[in-house]
């Protein structure tokens, strides 16, 4: 599980195929992959989209809504994306949540790993 916090649109392709095309420099520091599905969030006009993430060219910062969410999405919009996983209950105590934290360039500044048991808890 992880999230992308407040990257910036660099692009919308209303036609291209679908998804949103993602640095992979953003991928990595995330832990997310090609073809994993993602919720994004517009906090410029409050949309909520899901599609699949496409690999970009690492280190140009590009995050690109292609298709039918080109048209809820612009540059410049401030996004947050959260990658999907399907657990099992039982799973949850061995999840550590990511947060990937970007500057308006989309430049990783901080990666922050949380624990999904509450501090004081025994695994």
């Amino acid at each position: 599980m992880a999230k992308i916090h407040r990257a910036t649109v660099t692009q919308a392709d209303l036609n291209y195929v679908g998804s949103i095309t993602i640095d992979q420099d953003l991928l990595d520091a995330a832990g997310m992959v090609p073809f994993q599905y993602v919720n994004i969030t517009n906090r410029s006009n409050g949309v909520f989209w899901r599609t699949y993430i496409m690999a970009g060219e690492r280190g140009n910062g590009d995050i690109c809504l292609n298709g039918p969410p080109a048209r809820h999405f612009q540059p410049g919009d401030e996004i947050i994306i959260l990658a999907e996983v399907w657990l099992e209950p039982s799973e949850m105590k061995n999840l550590n949540p990511v947060v990937v934290f970007v500057d308006k360039a989309n430049r990783v500044t901080e990666v922050k790993r949380h624990s999904a048991i509450p501090h004081g808890t025994s695994r």
